[in-house]
């Protein structure tokens, strides 16, 4: 008897054999068990999208703060309407009334 003279069982297609078998299932341990494997790629994916848009949020604030800055160092009566709403400053001999009104 001869190892080489193996009869496929009728149940098992003709074009499965064991070297496809090997690559499939290669393939599979590549993509769902190694260490880059698709599910985790897909996490770090969406995980940096989701830094990205952070990102561009946090570089509107900053612009938008830093047209406050400038505008408040340039302009002297909105600077003097901020520290007069905000703070409640007023200047000599005037009177301010602060009311709560919802």
């Amino acid at each position: 008897m001869s190892i080489f003279n193996f009869k496929r069982p009728t149940w098992i297609p003709r074009w499965l054999n064991i070297p496809l078998i090997i690559f499939i299932a290669f393939v599979v341990v590549l993509l769902f068990f190694g260490d880059n494997n698709y599910m985790r790629i897909n996490s770090y994916r969406s995980q940096i999208n989701e830094l990205k848009s952070q990102i561009k949020n946090n570089q509107d604030s900053a612009a938008m703060y830093e047209a406050k800055v400038n505008e408040l160092n340039t302009d002297n009566e909105s600077l003097e309407r901020l520290v007069r709403e905000k703070y409640g400053m007023k200047r000599i001999n005037e009177e301010v009334f602060i009311t709560n009104i919802p």
